[in-house]
């Protein structure tokens, strides 16, 4: 996800409306407008550490999109722990995965190692 949708989340995540977010940040709405439309104007560092911590979201994954999109205590995992996904398919199942309840998280991970050894031998 790019900055600019990054920052129209976070602007969203916390209730702002351009306008509310700009006065908040000592900006114009225009500004907020511009950040959120281009990947080429983007804010300062400091107004983006703002940004973040008037709308409830972690620096980090505003700034470069990873690790958890919430502060600190949150249940997702961090940056470090990370692991890039490049394919759709992948990055689809991580996404259903994480939205499951630990029940079917197990069930999932189970049927997915009773699967591995089939799936070895057909590519053989």
């Amino acid at each position: 996800m790019k900055m600019s949708m990054r920052i129209r989340v976070a602007r969203q995540r916390g209730r702002f409306s351009q306008e509310k977010l700009a006065l908040a940040l000592g900006v114009t709405r225009g500004a907020v407008a511009n950040w959120e439309c281009s990947d080429s104007v983007l804010p300062a560092s400091a107004r983006l550490a703002k940004l973040a911590e008037v709308t409830g979201v972690a620096y980090e994954w505003l700034a470069t999109g990873r690790g958890p999109m919430g502060l600190a205590g949150h249940a997702e995992p961090q940056a470090v722990e990370g692991v890039m996904v490049y394919e759709e398919q992948e990055l689809r199942l991580l996404d259903a995965f994480r939205r499951l309840d630990a029940v079917s998280r197990q069930q999932l991970i189970l049927l997915s190692e009773a699967n591995l050894p089939r799936l070895r031998m057909r590519r053989r």
